[in-house]
Parts: C-alpha cells; structure tokens; sequence
C-alpha cells in the first residue's frame, strides 16, 4: 500500500477512508492530514473513498495518519499495515460499508412505508393514536438506519465545520423534533413520514450510488483477478505448486494449457499461443517460443511453455499497470478545482440560505396556513435538496471509469492532469524509428539480373552473411530463412567495415555490400531513391543481383494517421534519419511535416519551438531516446510491447506498438472531459434550480411548494446521474 518515492526521502500511502458522505467529507480528511506532522501533500479522493498521502517517514507514520482521520470520525480498515497490508483492502472496506449500508436502507425502507400509508389515511381516524403510531415507526429509522447521518454531524461539529450529514441531520431532526413536539401537545400536523422518507431515499441514493462507484473502479478488480494465487516452477528436479508470493526471479516456471502464466519471464522450452489482450488489449493471441517474452497474467492458450522468472511480485507487468491505474483513478484533474472550491464552502451557504428561508417564510406568514410549520417545510427542503455529492462526483468517477478503460484497453494514462493535457492536444509528433516503422531493417527487394534468379541471389547472399553480425546481414539471413531457401556452407568469411563481406560459397567468391557493383545502376539508384539501403551481390566478380533493405512502415500506420487527420490533429514525424529516407516514409503514411536529421537530444528543441508557436503537443516515442522530447511535450506518449510501461517521462503509455492507441488515448481524453463538463454544468445546474425552489420563490406564483420528500429524492437522482453518465465512458 505503500511506496518509497525515488527521492528516497519520503513515502507515499493510498489509506482506504470509510464513512466519507460527500466532497466536503474529502476536503476534511484532506486538510486534516495535511495539517499532520511529517505530511508533505495529501489528496483524498471521494469516489475512490481514498487518501493518497505522501510523508517523511522519520517524521509520522501510517499510524499518525490512521490516527488523523479517525479523529474526524472517519475510519480506515484495521487490517491495513502499510507495506504488508493486502492488495484488496480498500475493495474489502467498500463491501463492509456496502453492506451495512444495505441492513440500514432495508430495515428503514420496512418502517418507512407504513408510515407513508398512515400519513395518508383517509379522514385521519383516531388521529392522536396515529401520531403516537407513526412516532414509534419513525424513531427506528431516524435512530438507527440515520444514525450514521447523526454522527458524522456531531463530529463534524465538535471540528467546527459542517457537511452534507449536517444537512441531514437538520432537516431530518427537525422534521422528527418539530413532529415529536405537535403529538405530546396532542396537535394534528406532523412530519413523520418526512423524516422517514428522507433517511430511506438518501440510504437508496447512496447504496445506488455505492452500487455505481464500485462498477466504475471494477477495472482494478478484474485486472487483480488475473493474477493466479499459485505457479508450478522446478525444484530440485521436480514440479511443484507454490504461493505465486513464492516465486523468485531465476525460477523454472511451468505453464500448461489454458493456465495463466504466473510472472513475467523469458520462454526456455516450449511453444504456445498466450492471450494477452487484457493486458495489451490485442485480440488476437500472440505465438511464443524460446526466447520470448511472456508476462503474468496472460493466458496460456495452446502448448505447454517453460519459462525462467524475471519478474516477480510488485516488479511484474501486470502489478506495475495496477498501481498505475490506481494511482490515475486516485488523481485530480485541473478541471475539478472549482468544484473542490465550492464545495468547501457549499455546507456553509446552505445553511445560511436555509436558515434565511426559515426566517423570511415565518417573519411573512400566510393567511390561515400555520406559518411554523410551512418556514420549517421550506428550510427541511432546501436543506436536503442540497447536495455537494454530484460536485464531488463530477470529476473523480468520469477519471475512474476512463483510465479502467483505457488500461482495458492497453492505454495507460497516469491520471486526470494527462486526460485533461490530452484533450487540449491539437499536434502530435512521431518518431520513426519504432514507432512509425518497426524498429528493424527489413528485405523488402531482391532484384535478380545476368541470369540468376532472386531466389538464387538471396540464397548465395545469405550463406555469405550467415557469420555476419550487422543488421543488414540479419535481415537477409531472416529472410532467406522466413522463405524457407537453404543456406550453405562458406568459408574465407571476411568483413569490411562499411562496405560490407565477401565468402567462399559453393565454390564461388561471393561479395554482398559495396564491396562491388556497377556505378550508376539503375535499380540500385531506384531502390536509393525509395529511402532504402541498396545492398549488391556479386559471384567471382560478375553482378548477380541487389537486394532492398528498410525498416517497414508498420502495417496500421496509414490508418492511425488518417484518424488523427480526421480528429483535426495536425501530424508530424521526427527523425535522425537523412530527409530523403524521412520523406519516403512519411509519404507512405501520408504526413507531410516532416523534421528529418534530428539528433536525439535535439528532438525536445523542436517540441518547444511548436509549443512556441502556440501548438498543444503530444509527443510519440519508443521512450528509449526520446525522453526528453517526451518530458518537453504536453503529452508524451510511449509506444512499445509493455517491457517498460512505468516509463516517467510519458504521460501516457501504450502497452502494444499498435500505433492506433495514440488516436484511442486522444480520443477517450476527448470524451472523458466532455463527460465530466456535463457532470460538473448538471451539478451546478442543480444546486442553483433546486435550491430557490426549494426555498418557495415558485409559492407567490403558482401557490406549489416542493416538500422534503421530492427533495431528498431528487437529491439522491442528482449524484446517481453523474455516476451513471460517468459509466457511459465504459463503451468509449
């Protein structure tokens, strides 16, 4: 729960907080840990239910921190012990508070209703009996299903400072109070069903509300869920299942069919198919065999695999995307500080505007209409219909629901500040090298002349390059081999620095490079003109052939450039590579801004100069030497196979070199900050028409008044809608 930050000067803890009812509940355990000694920053996230603290650990201690928030009257799960403390806690202590929240929402559901239907009884017959009845309904539900509302009211009385159980335990209290008070006097117009109503509506909005906020965080369930609880590695010459907890890197682990590999690790024997689309989001599987790469909690689809532990426990792949999407879903974006402001203030503001109608409503009075008791319907109203929730809401969910989705998708985005930067971006730079293109020269020609034939080219060509260790000579090598075409044995194997080798094959003296070759050639020429390295093969001094070598264009490239086009991106591409070359393969893709022979450390340079000019920039890179570039932009972007994904200069990571995640991951920034606009216009928009309805400025004019009931009901509508709205970003 726990981790050291790489200052190595401080920690960071994520504590799991219960009994938080709204943003104002967040702003106090916030400002209460921050105010404790040895804290250096704190944030309590209201959706997650989570304080993500970080402090000098010579200074306080997850205990001070434990302590801090009990004192409010919040709690923290007993079990949580810093760096040992399960992985499930806080999903465990969201279950509890769920539950209880049920026993509450059904016992004062069962005592509401006859309440209700009493409160209606036609001609109110034996009235006082009644009163007496609904009394003896109402109290359990205020005195225990409202106990919560209760307490946190109280303390946060006894802290100076109010919060949404304050206003319900005004409106409820006095509805209760005022009522109490007109049965002992023997008098004929209560509010009992008030008060029941309202606790039961506000324990189903928030038990719905609960419901939702869990189905919003379900991604870290489902991603902890593809860890398997055992792994079978070799011991002392045998198979044995141990704890996964157990594994050590440099263990032999055993995967069979249809089993989920353990950690990550590098094949040694065997051959499969393993699905790694939860944690790439590739569909399709991927073929493994010795040498490859697997990672924990992909699914052994095929054949059985043997491969040795690099990674284990928190190191693993799967571990690393968990953290960085708790830490995401735990993060504030930009966009919220207005609502974090208001709703510091908002308890405040409505109590004095209750407190107002209150006073008003009694000082004016209402010819034949007791005046008490119509002021105390308008404040119980106003005082529930209130509601800092949807504010709090607004932003921490669409934040949750979109980076569990994203990582769903093999989009890692490390928070709601890279969402946000995300949506502003209106140019992306790529790099071409491994993200464009694949990373590897490739043959992509072989040009056969004086009678030989390609396939006779290649195989001479590559028997004469099979002891070669440059790329180019790979390549070939590969290629002949993909073709199935025999190499042969070579001897006298020299190689020439630049220029390429020259062997003894079948007899022949076989040069392959610009060791030989006719000037001016014209498919050499040609094959330079396309941006590719022209390689010439020539047998006992006669040219025999050329073969064409690049690094391809990968094969969804045109495709993600033509959807960032159709996003109104502006698209460049950057590379150290000479301009010709450069603009050969951005012609393929079809980006016509192109930075060609830019070195390295350059590449952040030209970011600025773009940014100088007013652009937002994303910038897409392996992450291997752009860094910098990647740190300068507003958005870095690192694309690869997840070997690296906790990459610190990217903002955002793709997990699979599928170049169409930049597209997705600008996309869902896109629409996750349109959802949390509409979340944030739909809870302002609420508070500032609810409440003066609330208040009866509607009354002089139509002669309706909203009663506290309708209140509490459209107050618990008002923060299910902005999780349910968040929730639609689970289809984006």
């Amino acid at each position: 729960m726990s981790a050291a930050l790489p200052a190595g000067m401080a920690e960071r803890v994520d504590l799991p907080v219960s009994g938080m009812s709204c943003a104002a509940c967040a702003r106090a355990v916030e400002n209460q840990l921050t105010a404790t000694v040895g804290v250096t920053s704190a944030h309590v996230n209201f959706a997650t239910s989570t304080a993500t603290v970080t402090f000098d650990p010579a200074r306080a201690a997850v205990r001070n921190l434990v302590d801090a928030i009990e004192e409010l009257g919040y709690g923290v799960p007993q079990s949580l012990a810093g760096e040992n403390a399960g992985e499930d806690v806080e999903e465990q202590a969201r279950e509890r508070e769920y539950a209880a929240l049920q026993r509450r929402l059904w016992l004062a559901a069962a005592f509401a209703v006859p309440v209700v239907v009493l409160g209606m009884w036609p001609g109110r017959m034996h009235l006082a009996a009644m009163n007496w009845i609904q009394l003896a309904l109402t109290a359990p539900v205020v005195f225990y299903a409202g106990a919560p509302f209760y307490k946190g009211a109280w303390t946060a009385l006894r802290h100076r400072s109010a919060n949404m159980n304050t206003l319900i335990a005004l409106g409820t209290g006095a509805a209760f109070l005022y009522s109490l008070a007109v049965t002992v006097r023997g008098g004929h117009q209560v509010y009992y069903e008030a008060a029941a109503v309202i606790v039961t509506l506000i324990l189903l909005g928030r038990a719905l509300e609960a419901r939702a906020r869990g189905k919003a965080s379900e991604a870290i369930r489902r991603l902890r869920e593809l860890q398997p609880k055992t792994a079978r590695v070799v011991r002392d010459g045998a198979e044995q299942d141990v704890p996964v907890e157990q594994v050590r890197v440099g263990d032999l682990v055993v995967v069979r069919p249809g089993e989920k590999i353990p950690v990550d690790g590098l094949v040694r024997e065997g051959d499969s198919a393993v699905d790694e689309s939860m944690l790439t989001g590739e569909s399709m599987p991927v073929d493994k065999k010795p040498g490859d790469a697997v990672y924990g909690g992909a699914i052994n689809r095929s054949g059985s695999l043997r491969f040795e532990a690099r990674k284990v426990g928190r190191a693993t792949t799967l571990q690393q995307m968990i953290e960085l999407v708790r830490q995401a879903q735990g993060s504030r974006a930009p966009v919220a500080r207005l609502a974090d402001v208001v709703s510091g203030y908002f308890t405040v503001g409505v109590l004095a505007i209750a407190t107002v109608t209150f006073l008003v409503w009694l000082a004016l009075g209402l010819s034949g209409a007791a005046p008490l008791s119509f002021a105390l319907v308008n404040f119980v109203a106003v005082l529930i219909i209130a509601c800092p929730c949807a504010l709090g809401l607004a932003t921490p969910t669409a934040i949750m629901v979109a980076t569990g989705r994203g990582a769903e998708r093999g989009i890692l985005i490390k928070g709601g500040e890279a969402l946000e930067a995300a949506y502003r971006i209106d140019t992306v730079i790529l790099d071409k090298t491994g993200t464009i293109t694949c990373g590897q020269p490739r043959v992509t020609d072989v040009i056969a002349m004086n009678g030989y034939s390609e396939a006779e080219v290649l195989r001479l060509a590559a028997s004469a390059e099979r002891y070669s260790e440059h790329p180019l000579a790979l390549a070939i090598v590969e290629h002949a081999q993909a073709l199935a075409i025999a190499q042969e044995a070579s001897a006298g194997f020299r190689a020439v620095t630049g220029r390429g080798v020259e062997a003894r094959v079948a007899g022949h003296d076989v040069t392959v490079g610009s060791l030989t070759g006719p000037p001016g050639l014209p498919e050499m020429e040609r094959l330079a003109a396309e941006g590719k390295t022209a390689v010439a093969v020539s047998v006992d001094g006669r040219h025999a052939g050329a073969i064409g070598i690049a690094d391809t264009v990968k094969p969804e490239a045109v495709d993600a450039v033509r959807r960032l086009h159709e996003m109104g991106i502006e698209v460049w591409m950057i590379t150290g590579d000479n301009r010709r070359t450069a603009e050969n393969v951005a012609r393929q893709v079809g980006i016509q801004r192109v930075l060609a022979g830019v070195l390295p450390d350059a590449k952040a340079a030209e970011v600025r100069k773009l940014q100088a000019a007013g652009k937002k920039v994303a910038m897409v890179g392996d992450g291997v030497n752009d860094a910098p570039a990647l740190a300068q932009a507003d958005v870095g972007i690192a694309i690869g196979t997840g070997t690296d994904i906790a990459k610190e200069a990217a903002s955002i990571t793709l997990m699979r070199g599928d170049l169409n995640g930049v597209a997705g991951a600008l996309d869902l920034a896109r629409r996750t900050m349109r959802v949390i606009r509409q979340n944030l216009f739909w809870a302002f928009a609420y508070n500032a028409i609810g409440i003066p309805i609330a208040a009866g400025v509607l009354y002089p004019f139509t002669g309706w008044l909203l009663s506290p009931v309708l209140a509490s009901a459209a107050m618990a509508l008002s923060s299910v809608t902005v999780v349910t709205n968040s929730l639609r970003l689970k289809r984006a």
